[in-house]
């Protein structure tokens, strides 16, 4: 198990060691803030500036989505060994290493064109995020909350994280509209430089333990098929619709090394000795659960990936920097949903079930905003509220559900290998299998649309003279359809975000989640039916029996 760094000396209050006797102690937490944003704010690709990148390569959008999904593979797998890391090396190393990693990405990812290279270089560059990320927050977590109390510590985490997320979105937009899309990996070694100097000026080198861990006994081979396995899955998500799902063959020879992958790594993880992720996670109180309501949410979130992509992109035809000055809205919202945490978590220290029950009914405001205001003639401005909701919901979900894997899982390294499970869902697979779900059935209402609305298309009265069919089938008919498409699919996620929201209320009821309890696993139920029914199955089976003779 891994220890917890020593606590400072009683009566010192709070302390940054790693800083230079000379650093002002005041501003040192600020320079770690600063350091985290900078982190933030990097990416392998940049989907901010999605037009000017199809525009100068051969890109397609499932290969960006591919590569974002790759940065967001690399950020999970490393999360059981932040704190091995951080036991073996210093802040420094640690710092100024993932500077060096995350500048060197972005420099191959300005001039390189090649799909697999770019895969790999973006799984390293999210790995050097997250543990940039951590290396900053873990050092001043005791300046937000000198308890380590994680009701504090994980809302504000999720202001660095969101903001980040959606103002690296619009400063790649901006450079890719006024200068090019490149300046944005510019800037990125830029404040990667930042970085270096900040460490190299102002701190030393500290390490939190006298006696520094070993790398020895980590399980790398099995991160190594946990990481291929999520690249193969995130494949077929991604490119299904594109390659007609298993009227492909490479799709359907993935699927089965996908499967086979999946038994070697089960395999391995529950006979090695020290397991990269012990099994005995899963047997922690409601850790199933957590991860089934993660994964939820995060699908009916997935939303903004695809249906808003198509909505902005397609129908209204929005350039990138006003489709991202419009999505900067969810900032408000993030910032609202963060509120209710702290209130709800730490002040009032309510029940959770209720709180889970307010961020479905704000995906649920946001799927009814969406579904009412969707029309070619909209002002686009009509799309904020709804997007300040999906904001709020992101942040009350995200929030509440790291902060319930911390009060189920109290061992320190279950905790990270918690994480690295919680993420999995939380940034990756869920997302991309909600692009994947939300493309399928877009494609499916779109198409059954055309074919139904089509039939009613008549010219006998038109004059074609003065009648540009192709233009007509192109600026008014397709994107009538694609609009009525895009309600069809946000009317599912009404009902699923509506249903979700109502059984997280009455499970707020303790009667009802005592009940709830109490009620056997399907297939104890099966078992139990199928005992009651047998006896009648064999009187009528005799029945018929002496009848026939």
């Amino acid at each position: 198990m891994l220890p917890l760094p020593p606590p400072p000396p009683a009566g010192m209050g709070f302390m940054m060691p790693m800083f230079r006797p000379w650093v002002p102690k005041r501003i040192q937490p600020w320079i770690y803030v600063v350091t985290v944003f900078c982190v933030q704010f990097t990416s392998g690709m940049y989907l901010g500036a999605l037009d000017a990148i199809r525009g100068t390569t051969n890109f397609m959008i499932e290969d960006l989505l591919m590569l974002l999904y790759a940065g967001l593979a690399g950020m999970a797998i490393y999360f059981p060994l932040l704190f091995r890391m951080k036991f073996r090396f210093t802040n420094q190393q640690l710092l100024c290493g993932a500077a060096i990693v995350i500048g060197v990405c972005n420099l191959i990812t300005m001039h390189s064109t090649s799909m697999p290279l770019l895969l790999v270089v973006c799984f390293i560059a999210g790995m050097a995020k997250i543990q940039g990320t951590f290396e900053c927050m873990s050092n001043i977590q005791l300046w937000i909350t000198p308890r380590r109390d994680f009701a504090v510590f994980f809302p504000v985490l999720h202001i660095v994280l969101l903001t980040a997320i959606e103002g690296s979105g619009f400063l790649a937009a901006w450079f890719a509209h006024h200068f090019t899309w490149q300046m944005m990996h510019l800037f990125t070694v830029g404040t990667m430089s930042f970085i270096l100097l900040t460490q190299l000026t102002l701190c030393r080198p500290f390490c939190p333990m006298p006696q520094r861990l070993p790398l020895k006994g980590i399980d790398f081979l099995s991160g190594l098929l946990i990481s291929l396995l999520m690249l193969i899955v995130s494949y077929i998500l991604i490119y299904g619709d594109y390659r007609m799902w298993m009227d492909n063959r490479n799709l359907r020879l993935l699927l089965g090394v996908s499967i086979f992958l999946l038994g070697i790594v089960l395999h391995r993880l529950a006979n090695v000795s020290n397991p990269y992720v012990s099994l005995r996670l899963f047997s922690y109180r409601n850790v199933l659960p957590i991860l089934v309501v993660t994964a939820l949410g995060e699908i009916l979130l997935g939303c903004e990936h695809t249906l808003e992509e198509i909505l902005y992109a397609e129908v209204h035809g929005l350039e990138e920097l006003t489709k991202e000055e419009l999505m900067i809205w969810a900032l408000p919202g993030v910032y609202i949903g963060v509120v209710i945490d702290l209130l709800w978590l730490k002040v009032m220290k309510w029940k959770v079930w209720k709180l889970f029950g307010i961020g479905f009914g704000c995906i649920l405001g946001y799927a009814l905003l969406m579904y009412f205001t969707i029309d070619m003639q909209v002002n686009i401005e009509q799309y904020r509220p709804a997007i300040m909701l999906r904001g709020c919901a992101y942040a009350i979900l995200a929030a509440t559900l790291m902060w319930s894997l911390d009060e189920s899982v109290h061992d320190l390294e279950h905790f990270f290998m918690g994480l690295f499970i919680f993420n999995i869902f939380h940034m990756y697979l869920a997302g991309a299998a909600g692009y994947a779900a939300y493309t399928k059935l877009f494609m499916h209402f779109l198409n059954d649309d055309m074919v139904r609305y089509g039939s009613q298309l008549t010219l006998t009265h038109l004059d074609m003279g003065h009648f540009n069919f192709g233009s007509f089938m192109e600026q008014h008919y397709l994107h009538s359809m694609m609009a009525v498409a895009l309600k069809q699919v946000y009317g599912i996620v009404v009902w699923v975000s509506g249903f979700s929201m109502l059984a997280f209320f009455l499970l707020d009821i303790p009667a009802v989640r005592t009940n709830t309890r109490k009620l056997p696993y399907w297939p104890v139920f099966g078992i139990e039916m199928l005992a009651k029914i047998r006896p009648l199955y064999m009187r009528s089976w005799i029945f018929f029996t002496n009848f026939a003779k």
